[in-house]
């Protein structure tokens, strides 16, 4: 078997784990250094959260730091007219991947309450000479093309605003017959939009021109992701938009396919889509009483931060076998290795994610001499506060974690030189360590013009209202227990791994639950996402002990870090559409080795969720 040779479902889980020693090498793209130690391998019964040792791998070569820019306002991806025009239906003959149907399609798409609808296209593409930094070699990654014929990491930022329904066409132009790790099929899962099932990337939805995944009808070389773009809500309000106080910003593009997750976005399969409204309206001269005025294009700019590992030659590596992974090294800032940022004397929005795979940060804003500056945090997992935490010197993420922070710019002389660092220290990629001083650089920023007009924007005491919390719902909310652990050599969820035919839970449409997380372990870390909803942390307890739950945590959330022996319980809604969803661990390296669970959305009249 090929790494581009996908097996279905568990068997394909139980080929490469009972095979990994003879496919190791195959599955990298370079090898690792010859100094590096042997893994260890871990038998099924070697489950003990104390054999944590740091994975066993070389070292990245040294890197020269700040000498690739990134632009000064990141790329939007332009609207297209898509030929063939997108379908209710899965347009097979056309070369669509075999989808179900677009649910609410006619309500939704065909006669939108707002905007016409925006059409865009990508393509998944290789990128034959992509430079991580001046001192490794040009070489093959895998990124996303719009409007250009070239792929980058990450791909073009689709801004998107509520009420204009979006088809994303996305093709599949990766090489059928490519070297090295990942595997040359897609499902892009936009995280955490309120999408139906059929769009919302579901990993057995996998597909390419003559590969389709077991929950798909058939092949294709592309799939057209319907996103509606209304809040959640939308059936309780009847209103035809659904509920504000449910509205996303930050939300990011990446592929899903299973059990190729981690590999696939290694090799750079992700993007940005940023989310408005008439509150968050993307116009910090928007006259409307609603807007926030918060800072706008091309002073808000998206940052991934992703964790990566390279040969002695300077190639990128990975091994999709050990179920503990690999912890990179070295840090790629929107696809490079200590860039630089030039910024105007004014204030920005930067909004920051954790891209993985499975390193951790604590993200400062440091000066040259390592003085500590403040900023105004004001969302968390691409979600509006209620009000933003002023004077915050701290940003702490874990896989998927995202935070809006609002950096005023105007503070500094022209020429100062200001750099972003994580403190927090990582030596495997089941859980981080501390934090110590003074930390590793990773993106450098100077102040190096004044604005050409006048900075309106603002950070206003009050930000987004969230829907408050009923004491007797919660009461009367049916709950569920997910405890993450590990089994066998991999990781699992309650007690089983993912089977991405069969649901584990069935929940009725329109529903109130409370779910509770739990990781038992002293030994790993999970930060656990749970598709299609948002939901609200009601109770968080660590060494069984209930603790307060930190400010930046009280709004809604799409990720939920479980640290060591910790439990969180979530109140959650399933509501506006029906059939397959999952809930999985972040850590890339987990959710590949099985650390997923299928539940499904179901009307009171469906006996089915497939």
């Amino acid at each position: 078997m090929s790494a581009g040779d996908p097996i279905q479902g568990a068997a394909r889980r139980s080929f490469l784990k009972l095979t990994g020693a003879a496919l190791a090498a195959p599955l990298l793209l370079s090898a690792f250094d010859s100094s590096a130690k042997s893994r260890r391998r871990r038998g099924d019964d070697e489950d003990d959260e104390d054999d944590d040792a740091p994975n066993a791998q070389s070292s990245s070569p040294p890197t020269i730091p700040w000498q690739i820019e990134l632009p000064v306002a990141v790329g939007q991806l332009q609207p297209v007219v898509l030929d063939p025009p997108p379908m209710e239906v899965a347009n097979t003959a056309a070369g669509e991947a075999g989808r179900d149907l677009h649910q609410r399609w006619n309500e939704l798409y065909v006669r939108p309450r707002q905007y016409s609808p925006a059409h865009y296209e990508l393509s998944a593409k290789e990128n034959p000479a992509w430079v991580f930094n001046p001192a490794y070699p040009p070489q093959r990654v895998w990124g996303f093309a719009g409007n250009g014929p070239v792929a980058t990491i990450p791909g073009p930022v689709i801004f998107a605003y509520y009420g204009q329904p979006t088809i994303v066409r996305m093709h599949n132009r990766l090489p059928p017959d490519h070297v090295g790790f990942g595997t040359p099929e897609i499902s892009i899962h936009l995280h955490n939009a309120h999408s139906a099932s059929e769009s919302d990337g579901f990993p057995g939805d996998y597909y390419s021109a003559n590969k389709a995944g077991p929950t798909l009808a058939s092949p294709g070389e592309f799939k057209d992701n319907f996103y509606a773009n209304i809040y959640a809500g939308y059936d309780e309000l009847q209103n035809g938009i659904g509920d504000p106080r449910e509205a996303m910003g930050t939300l990011f593009y990446h592929d899903h396919t299973l059990d190729f997750t981690a590999p696939n976005l290694v090799r750079g399969l992700s993007g940005f889509y940023l989310l408005f409204d008439h509150i968050d309206s993307d116009n910090e001269r928007d006259p409307s009483p609603s807007a926030l005025r918060l800072p706008s294009y091309p002073y808000d700019y998206p940052l991934e931060f992703a964790d990566r590992l390279f040969d002695r030659n300077g190639l990128l590596i990975w091994d999709q076998i050990d179920p503990d992974g690999v912890l990179g090294d070295k840090v790629v800032v929107n696809g490079y290795i200590e860039p630089v940022l030039r910024v105007a004397a004014r204030k920005y929005r930067l909004r920051l994610l954790n891209g993985g795979p499975s390193r951790f940060y604590a993200f400062y804003l440091i000066t040259g001499d390592n003085k500590e500056q403040s900023f105004s945090y004001i969302a968390n997992d691409g979600n509006l506060l209620p009000a933003p935490l002023y004077e915050q010197f701290s940003v702490r993420l874990a896989v998927a974690e995202r935070a809006d922070i609002v950096v005023d710019f105007s503070r500094y002389p022209i020429g100062t030189e200001l750099y972003l660092v994580n403190r927090l220290t990582q030596d495997k990629t089941r859980l981080p360590d501390k934090v110590e001083k003074p930390g590793v650089r990773l993106l450098k920023i100077i102040v190096d013009r004044y604005p050409p007009e006048q900075d309106l924007s603002q950070v206003p005491s009050l930000l987004r209202e969230l829907r408050p919390l009923d004491p007797q719902e919660i009461k009367d909310a049916k709950e569920r227990r997910w405890e993450f652990d590990r089994r066998n050599g991999m990781w699992a969820v309650n007690g089983k791994f993912f089977d991405p035919l069969r649901p584990v839970e069935k929940i009725e449409r329109d529903a109130v639950e409370v779910w509770e997380l739990i990781n038992d372990s002293g030994g790993w870390a999970h930060p656990i996402h749970i598709h299609f909803e948002e939901g609200r942390i009601i109770e968080k307890r660590i060494d069984d002990r209930i603790v307060p739950i930190p400010l930046h945590e009280q709004g809604r959330k799409d990720v939920f870090n479980l640290g060591p022996n910790t439990s969180m319980k979530v109140l959650l809604r399933f509501r506006d559409f029906t059939g397959k969803y999952i809930i999985h661990c972040h850590n890339l390296i987990h959710e590949d080795h099985a650390m997923m669970v299928r539940w499904d959305i179901e009307d009171d009249s469906s006996d089915s969720g497939s």
